[in-house]
Formats: C-alpha cells, structure tokens, sequence
C-alpha cells in the first residue's frame, strides 16, 4: 500500500510538471487543478495540491512567483520567454493580492536572453530557500564602488546602449523629449512599473484612468492610487528637468509622491527608514539601523551623481536603492523612477519598463539582495532599455517633426493655458490674440500661436494638465465654470 500510495505521487508530481511545461507563462493553483482534472481525470483537495506545488519547488522542479491569490507557479527554464506579467513578487514594494488578468501583454513575444553569469546566478536564486544562505546589508557593496573607475555596465554596452537611447536634437533644454512623447510616457511607465508590483490594471484600465479619470472596476483604490502616484512621480521628473538630481531633496520628493496613501503613516512618505522590514520570498534582511540607512543613503547619492555615464548613473540607482531598502515601502518603484533621471535630463529615450516579465525583474532583484551580484539584473536592464528605445522610435516618427510654434512659444502657451484655467476664463480667440501681443509674441506669429493655443485648451484633459502645473481639480472647476457661464468653445 505504501509503495502504490508514492507511485501515485510521483505521478501527480510528473501530471503537475507536464501541465507546467505547456504553460511557459505560469498557471495559477486554480488553474492547475482544473488542468489535472480535464487531463488526466485527476481530482486533488486544495491542501494536497498545495502540498505537491510545495515538494515540486523543493526539488527545483518549478518557479513560485508571487504571493497570496496573485501567486503562479512556473516551470523552470533557462531564461524569461513569453510570460504575461504576473502578481505578487519580492520586496516591501508587494501589496496586491488580486490576481492577474491575461490581456494584451500576454501576446508578446518578448525573450530575455541571460548571459552565462545571469543564468548561473539565476540557477542560485532558484535553489529552495532552505539552501541559501541569510545575509544581510554589506555596506563593502557600496563603499567598494568608485565612480568613474567601478563599472556595471561594460563599456561596449554602454556605447551600444547610448547609440540606441539617442534622440532628435538631444541639445534642446532638459526634458524636451519627454515632454515629447509624455502622453505615452506617462501610460507606459505608470502602467509597466506598476504591473512589476502586482498591480492588475490593464494599458487600457491604465489609460482610462489617468486620461479620463476613470478607475477599472472590480479593481482595489490601491491599484489606482499605485497608478495615480506614478503618474505624479513621472510629471515632477520632467517637469522639474533642469533641476531634478540625485540629492535628498529630488529622490525623497519621488518617493512621497510615488508613497501616497499607499504607507501606513504620512510621515513615512518621503521619509528615511527607522525600523526594521522583511522582505518575503528572499533571505536577505536589510539593515534596521537609522544611522546606516542615512549614511550610506547619503552615499548612494553622492556616488550616482559623480557617475559619468548616464546608463551606468541609471543601472547603479536600481542595484542600491533596493539593496539598502531606504524607505519603509516602495523601495523599488522609487528605484525605477529615479533611474530615468539621466535620461530625461539629457534627451535620451526613457526606461518605460514595458514588456519586462514580473519573474525576471524580481529574479534580478533577489540576485542583488543575496549574492550582491548584478549579471541577472544587468541582463533585465539591457533587454528592457533596448526595448523602450524601439518603442519610442515609433512613437517619435509617429508624432512627426516637432511643431515649431509650440517648441519656440513652450514657456508663454504654458503661462497662458495656466492663466486660462485658473481666472476660469472662456476659450475666445480675442482674449488669447490680446494675450499674445502683450506677452511679446512677434505679430508675424500670433495667428499660429493663437491656433496653437486654441488646440491646447479644447483638448486639455486631466491625462496632460499636469505638464501645464495644473491639478486634476483646477481643469474640472475651469470647465464646469466655463460651460455654466459662456462656453468653453466659444471661438470668436
């Protein structure tokens, strides 16, 4: 009886195995039950399945991504072929437990392939967790770094990846490409960032909420809030390019926006660390000191603006930022927003993130946080840089060339699309032909500035009042103050 009970285990875990293997993207506990019983009339208890997942994964047998209802087992393999981005993950940055839509990302067919240290190191992570080895914060990582002289990014790399990220007239002020293509920016990276976090909304979920305000339903106020604060994040970047470094004041202020409402305190919210985290499904704990987490904070900052390389500034703002988990939650996030400091500054093609599958990310990430190696998290970094500057390629030669009279008149359209909302004045070409003529507008010019400014204003949405310092508030209280008075079309 004994040995025909363990035969028949074995060969639910094989029956398990093989549904896996069909499902490159992952299945979820629900799903493989289903799966065994269409396919091999097999019928397990919750707790049985759960038992045999567990002994899988001990044997190396398959990948657990994710935690609670957004978890998803995955067969092992040697790289990230065509998975959908899942829930769950590493870190204090995880919090959603809905699980996962399949929507259009399912589709791509995106492969990152690993480099023989990243396979090598991905083949160490995936060791079950009781044969790797708990450490913690090594503050010898950082301090070991020299700017200038320690590379991440070899240099090969790097000069393919500048080649790549180039953009149109890269001398223009800083943030003009951005500004550019930020309607597409700002759904991209708010949507693929948060999706690296579990969060379930879709592009088009994403789209509809921060261009028309309208949240997905069926759907957490966390997701939508998580989406809302990139969406901020993402604006103070590029608004603020001439300005934004790295310093406290620049990274603590993404932080707070990225962190609101979405802490257990305010006061955690662009705000240095004072107490111990976990982070699950790793055994790396961070260090619980104030006083460590302040000074070498200090130091990744300092050491990251003294980068001279803007890929190399971005790649070592993903390796500590999260290794040192500075901030209580949202570790990550910040990370990944930080990182697109250098490449907004200095007109290059932006890290959107888009595409990058859930599992490799936290793979890479663990790979920092246990072994302080960066080969997985250099592969991911890579493969997704390359990917966002295709992406833009597109976007930018769909655009066009760059209007001139809104490039030439940028700072007065945007004096006057402010003035506009806020005195909650009617859009009539009179008001804006005076407007122009006293605000130094060559007369030549006016017209054109005035259709330019005509353009803005009838289409101006909560998805691109932030580029203009406006809030979502001061456009809705402009229009419904408008169209109860004049009209907010009146035209002559």
């Amino acid at each position: 009886m004994p040995t025909s009970r363990n035969a028949d285990i074995r060969a639910s875990l094989d029956h398990i195995e093989a549904i896996l293997d069909e499902h490159a993207q992952g299945l979820q506990r629900a799903e493989l039950r289903d799966a065994l019983t269409r396919q091999y009339g097999e019928t397990l208890a919750d707790r049985t399945l759960r038992r045999r997942l567990e002994q899988l994964k001990d044997e190396g047998r398959l990948v657990r991504i994710g935690k609670g209802r957004a978890t998803r087992y995955h067969p092992t393999d040697r790289g990230y072929g065509p998975r959908p981005l899942t829930g769950g993950g590493s870190g204090d940055d995880t919090r959603t437990d809905e699980p996962v839509e399949q929507d259009e990302e399912s589709a791509h067919s995106a492969i990152i392939p690993l480099s023989p240290e990243g396979l090598e190191l991905q083949r160490l992570i995936r060791l079950p967790r009781q044969q790797r080895e708990p450490c913690t914060y090594d503050r010898e990582f950082l301090g070991d770094y020299v700017p200038g002289q320690t590379w991440y990014l070899p240099e090969d790399v790097r000069h393919e990846l500048i080649a790549a990220g180039q953009t149109p007239n890269p001398e223009r002020p800083a943030g003009t490409y951005a500004r550019d293509i930020l309607d597409q920016l700002l759904i991209d990276l708010s949507w693929a960032s948060s999706r690296l976090e579990g969060n379930t909304y879709s592009r088009l979920d994403t789209q509809n909420l921060l261009e028309l305000g309208t949240p997905a339903e069926g759907k957490s106020r966390q997701e939508a809030q998580m989406i809302l604060n990139h969406r901020a994040a993402i604006r103070m970047l590029v608004d603020t390019a001439e300005d934004i470094d790295f310093d406290r004041r620049s990274v603590l202020s993404l932080h707070a926006a990225l962190a609101d409402n979405l802490v257990a305190s305010p006061g955690e919210e662009g705000a240095l660390r004072r107490r111990p985290v976990d982070i699950s499904d790793t055994v790396y704990r961070p260090s619980g000191v104030p006083q460590i987490i302040r000074e070498c904070f200090d130091l990744v900052l300092a050491k990251a603006r003294d980068i001279p390389d803007p890929f190399e500034q971005a790649f070592f703002t993903m390796v500590h930022i999260p290794y040192l988990q500075p901030f209580i939650d949202v570790n990550k996030r910040t990370s990944r927003i930080a990182a697109n400091i250098p490449f907004i500054k200095r007109n290059l093609c932006p890290l959107s993130f888009v595409d990058v599958p859930h599992e490799a990310y936290i793979e890479a990430t663990i790979g920092i946080y246990e072994r302080k190696d960066v080969a997985l998290l250099r592969d991911v970094f890579v493969w997704a840089y390359r990917r966002s500057c295709d992406q833009y390629r597109v976007v930018r030669e769909a655009l066009g060339e760059p209007d001139t009279v809104r490039l030439r008149y940028r700072e007065q359209l945007a004096d006057l699309v402010r003035e506009t909302v806020r005195s909650r004045a009617p859009i009539k070409r009179s008001h804006l032909r005076a407007w122009a003529h006293d605000h130094d507008v060559e007369t030549a010019g006016q017209e054109a500035f005035v259709e330019r400014a005509m353009d803005i204003l009838l289409n101006l949405t909560q998805g691109v009042a932030g580029r203009y310092g406006l809030s979502d508030e001061d456009v809705d209280a402009w229009r419904d103050s408008v169209t109860n008075g004049e009209g907010p079309f009146s035209a002559e």
